[in-house]
């Protein structure tokens, strides 16, 4: 016997349902594929914008409910899959096949801003997206160790092979100079190491290549600007006054050069003492009240924790370590959060601009 079910139906019931973070439901947002119906059975895939959707659970129930009010239909199954979006910018002059391009800056030094880009990059590859992790760190490139990782591949082709770890491909200066050298690089060098960086690797195809830019307001932001188009930047600071002043001075930047900015994540939050009770050593709310001085998402705050430096240390990031710890899920919600962010401002920028 025929279904009675029709495919109009279903996508009109899937129509009533949104994207939480987008404002958009999901049949507008071309979300909604392989729909299938046999008796009173319905299936079909709903691709999100990003594999690391904080919101999957919810939209999975919300459209399982939409479909099942549907008169006759008895059963409902919905493959949940991800198709991250490009976010509309050229980067042919690079050749880059990269969809979405996220720098992490800090005002100053010592914020935990590579170990931020470090878990964000990881926590993006563990949901399954390809991603890639360039440390643009000249001075300090710490990456490397915080990645477990100790050189490069074997090469032989007409580009760099990157090393790779937990799914994250990844280039350094730290791979190509001897350890504890110095690095004395005028801006002209460091342009050109950027460049190679991005243009000489076989990075592949990439949803997010994430690029952990050194300290302060300088020559390697400016380079790095120039040669690759952002999708946005992730300001960090700690809750300290000082601190935020000087990522006020990083959010700054990125405005003036034309970057935007996808939000503040706050480092170093609180530490949890043994007792339970939080001791807040650099102060607190600095992170939210930057967000909001700034009009730009706070996008959460990290605790403070040694299971945070432990990973770190031992090139096990903590979301790969301890990944239910309170440091493991606080960088994995606020990754997370950054996706969301980069979705929207990708589909935002392509609507906007539909011949790029």
């Amino acid at each position: 016997m025929k279904s009675r079910i029709t495919e109009q139906a279903v996508l009109a019931a899937l129509s009533k349902v949104q994207d939480p973070e987008l404002q958009r439901d999901l049949v507008s947002l071309n979300m909604v594929k392989d729909i299938k119906i046999e008796n009173d059975q319905v299936s079909l895939t709903i691709n999100l914008t990003t594999p690391a959707c904080p919101l999957r659970s919810q939209i999975e129930s919300d459209a399982t409910k939409a479909v099942k009010a549907i008169p006759g239909v008895g059963s409902v199954k919905i493959d949940m899959g991800a198709s991250v979006p490009n976010d509309g910018r050229s980067r042919g002059m690079m050749q880059l096949p990269v969809r979405n391009a996220i720098a992490v800056g800090a005002g100053k030094g010592g914020v935990g801003k590579s170990t931020v880009a470090v878990n964000l990059a990881v926590s993006l590859a563990k949901s399954g997206a390809r991603v890639g992790l360039l440390d643009a760190d000249i001075y300090g490139p710490n990456i490397p160790t915080m990645m477990g990782l100790d050189g490069l591949p074997p090469g032989g082709g007409e580009k760099i092979p990157p090393a790779e770890a937990y799914g994250v491909k990844v280039i350094s200066i730290g791979f190509m100079v001897q350890p504890g050298q110095a690095m004395i690089w005028r801006g002209p060098m460091l342009h050109s190491a950027i460049r190679q960086f991005l243009g000489d690797v076989d990075w592949g195809e990439l949803d997010y290549l994430i690029i952990d830019l050194p300290p302060g307001t300088g020559d390697a932001q400016l380079s790095l600007a120039q040669s690759i188009p952002l999708s946005g930047a992730v300001v960090v600071t700690l809750p300290q006054d000082v601190s935020v002043e000087d990522a006020n001075r990083a959010v700054a930047m990125f405005r003036a050069m034309n970057v935007p900015v996808l939000g503040v994540v706050e480092n170093m939050s609180y530490l949890t003492l043994p007792d339970g009770t939080r001791m807040e050593i650099f102060g607190s709310g600095g992170g939210e009240r930057l967000a909001k001085a700034a009009d730009v998402p706070f996008l959460g705050c990290i605790p403070m924790e040694a299971d945070v430096r432990l990973g770190g240390d031992s090139g096990q990031p903590v979301v790969i370590s301890r990944p239910d710890s309170p440091s493991g899920a606080a960088l994995r919600a606020v990754s997370q959060a950054i996706a969301a962010r980069v979705s929207v401002a990708a589909i935002t920028n392509v609507e906007a601009n539909p011949a790029v």
